[in-house]
């Protein structure tokens, strides 16, 4: 049995992606996602809960909020890499569990954090880690 809670957050990034796959998108463009972070837990807490979802939905934010408005092509974090919607999916998920493994989310022993990006109703994709 598995237990899971989501919060989502949204942003919007300038990126250029590099080859030929990407037609278009070689030019510099923006993309705006809903992002959202599913954590998964076998157990409950003593209190009921997988997460605290205020202390699961800051994270989140702050974790988005440093990379939103900004050009991802002039960021340190990201030379030399395409910053596909997989790329910044796997991100998210492991600043996440960095906060996760430091106690930073409260709530029970998490197994996994999966987050999706989603870039429009019909496109998204997302990423899983195992904790």
């Amino acid at each position: 049995m598995t237990y899971s809670v989501t919060v989502r957050d949204h942003m919007m990034i300038a990126h250029s992606l590099s080859g030929e796959t990407f037609g278009p998108a070689q030019r510099l463009h923006g993309a705006t996602y809903v992002v959202d972070a599913t954590f998964r837990s076998a157990d409950l807490d003593a209190d009921g809960v997988v997460v605290d979802i205020g202390r699961a939905s800051a994270a989140l934010h702050e974790i988005v909020s440093a990379l939103s408005y900004r050009n991802l092509d002039e960021e340190p974090d990201f030379a030399g890499v395409n910053t596909t919607t997989e790329r910044l999916c796997s991100v998210i998920a492991l600043r996440l569990a960095d906060t996760a493994a430091a106690g930073g989310l409260g709530g029970a022993t998490l197994f996994a954090i999966e987050v999706t990006l989603r870039e429009s109703h019909i496109a998204w994709a997302s990423f899983e880690v195992t904790l």
